[in-house]
């Protein structure tokens, strides 16, 4: 009867009347009381046949990991079924642009929402092609099985089901992500996606890095353009507005704000940045949205050993980042946190090493002491003669949080930095230059009392090694670097009483060679000139350099002369 029905008004637009009488013969048919669905709260439907309410998608086969595979679901139907129920979906599709009134546009809705309570796969199934264009019928009717409480959480799981089953086809990753924010960004609809909230962010941002790794695949057709105003076009930010939307819908709207400071959000979609925006997210969500983090964290651990790159290394960027969250690692005995992350560093594919690194760090700083130390600074001070820039970058930053902790090993750190941290204020790479500099600016802060004392030790030789390459720094091509070597020799002129601050900051600014001449003319002079400075002079070359070395050898060792 409803499929004679539709084939009648396929002709022209229909009113309410007859698309109602149509819903009202669907529910009819299915054996429903007459009447609109109700809108209000419903319990929460069984989303597999024979699972527990609230826990669709969150359960695998006996014996195996949870989400190690896509959640069991039903045959794909077949059949005359299947072609009643697209017919009756390509109704709707053709009638709710030329529908103007609320009331017919409402009664299409309702035809769709009855379908779906009995045939959810076939009806997502034959909306999603409609999907891959920015159609304005397509999106009006994602929204309408998003309004409808008893339907929107069967729906979220088919598309769950057609993201995780389209590793090798984009095409149907992108519209079921495109339809998935179509759902979200309407109120309400979040709160359909408990008992797999975690497993669908979990599998949105893996299919970002999947996106990172081939930007431009070849199933996408080239028709897929900005055609309409407002709306995402590309696969990437259909992915982040689904995010967002998933965010915001959970009352996590900080996670969007902190996401949105500073780029966060393109380098999640970067080729080369996406672990590090999966590590910001991370970072993000310990902050704002720690409600989830369990969840989280229990969904991420199977696919550790994904066989997939992308699943395994967007969990483990995300194992690395919640390791920031003391409750977090607690789900898990920290023996076993520590051997995995030092497996990880052992891995010869560099980023493994790295996230390990960024873990262990994570996971020793965790709270006010610094913990494990005796495993966390091996780890450190051994990635500071590896060659990637970005291993090199983590460790030079763990370590300056370390000594940002109460008690921190400052000696122990002097000692072990002196031959390490000499060549890297020099490196060649302007992020491993700025972040040494930074790091022996802060090695100085928290030694102050023993140089201002005079002590003799490890760190009083590193400052005065380090003093003419700071000098040179001041010229850096890299503002971050100027910045870094400005702030750290103020501090070396603080700690060691140089009365030199009004100069150097005269030298950052000004390029003031006569400024330049009082700095070395006044450490040279000084009492406690020593043949550390000498050297660091004499090694270097350069109009500046030269002037300096010279200012040191030739000024009188007890000359008290100033500026």
């Amino acid at each position: 009867m409803a499929g004679g029905a539709w084939d009648w008004a396929q002709g022209a637009p229909v009113g309410a009347l007859t698309l109602t009488a149509l819903a009202e013969g669907i529910r009819a048919s299915q054996g429903q009381p007459p009447g609109p669905p109700s809108t209000g709260p419903q319990p929460e439907p069984e989303l597999e046949r024979g699972v527990e309410p609230g826990r669709a998608a969150a359960i695998s086969p006996a014996g195996s990991e949870p989400f190690s595979q896509p959640p069991t679901q039903e045959p794909a139907p077949e059949g005359p079924g299947l072609h009643l129920v697209h017919g009756l979906v390509r109704g709707p599709l053709a009638q709710v642009p030329s529908l103007a009134e609320w009331r017919p546009q409402r009664a299409a809705l309702q035809v769709l929402s009855t379908l779906a309570l009995e045939h959810c796969r076939a009806v997502v199934c034959a909306l999603l092609p409609r999907s891959l264009s920015p159609d304005r019928a397509a999106a009006e009717l994602w929204r309408g099985l998003s309004q409808n409480q008893r339907v929107n959480g069967q729906v979220l799981v088919q598309l769950l089901w057609v993201l995780k089953g389209s590793a090798r086809c984009q095409l149907e990753a992108l519209v079921a992500t495109r339809a998935l924010g179509e759902m979200l960004a309407v109120s309400g609809c979040v709160g359909a996606t408990r008992g797999f909230y975690p497993h669908l962010l979990l599998v949105l941002v893996t299919q970002l890095h999947e996106l990172a790794r081939d930007p431009c695949p070849t199933d996408i057709p080239k028709v897929w353009a900005p055609s309409h105003q407002g709306l995402p076009y590309s696969h990437a930010s259909c992915t982040v507005e689904a995010l967002k939307a998933l965010f915001t819908g959970d009352s996590c709207c900080m996670v969007v704000t902190c996401m949105e400071q500073a780029g966060r959000w393109r380098r999640l979609v970067g080729a080369h940045t996406n672990l590090e925006g999966v590590l910001l997210l991370a970072s993000a969500m310990v902050a704002h949205a720690d409600h989830h983090l369990r969840g989280l964290f229990t969904d991420l651990l199977p696919q550790l050993r994904s066989a997939e790159d992308a699943q395994r290394l967007t969990a483990m960027a995300f194992f690395s980042g919640l390791l920031q969250s003391r409750p977090t690692t607690r789900l898990l005995r920290e023996e076993v946190i520590l051997d995995r992350l030092c497996a990880w560093q052992g891995d010869p594919e560099p980023t493994v090493h790295w996230l390990g690194l960024l873990g262990l760090g994570h996971l020793a700083l965790n709270r006010r002491k610094v913990r494990h130390v005796s495993t966390l600074l091996p780890a450190l001070l051994g990635a500071l003669g590896e060659g990637g820039a970005r291993l090199v970058g983590a460790a030079l930053g763990t370590l300056r949080r370390v000594l940002m902790r109460p008690r921190a090993p400052v000696r122990l750190l002097g000692a072990e930095l002196g031959p390490l941290l000499p060549p890297l204020v020099e490196d060649a790479r302007d992020s491993v230059r700025a972040s040494a500099v930074g790091l022996l600016g802060t090695l100085v802060r928290r030694g102050w009392g023993g140089l201002r004392v005079g002590l003799r030790g490890p760190l009083r030789k590193l400052v005065l090694q380090s003093l003419v390459p700071l000098l040179l720094r001041l010229y850096d091509a890299s503002r971050d670097t100027n910045e870094s070597s400005e702030w750290t020799l103020t501090l070396c002129d603080q700690a060691l009483r140089w009365g030199l601050l009004e100069e150097m900051v005269t030298v950052a600014h000004c390029n003031s060679p006569e400024a330049l001449s009082c700095i070395c003319h006044r450490l040279g002079s000084g009492s406690w000139a020593s043949p550390s400075l000498l050297w660091a002079g004499g090694q270097h070359s350069g109009f500046a350099l030269v002037q300096a070395s010279w200012s040191i050898t030739q000024a009188p060792a007890a000359s008290t002369r100033t500026c």
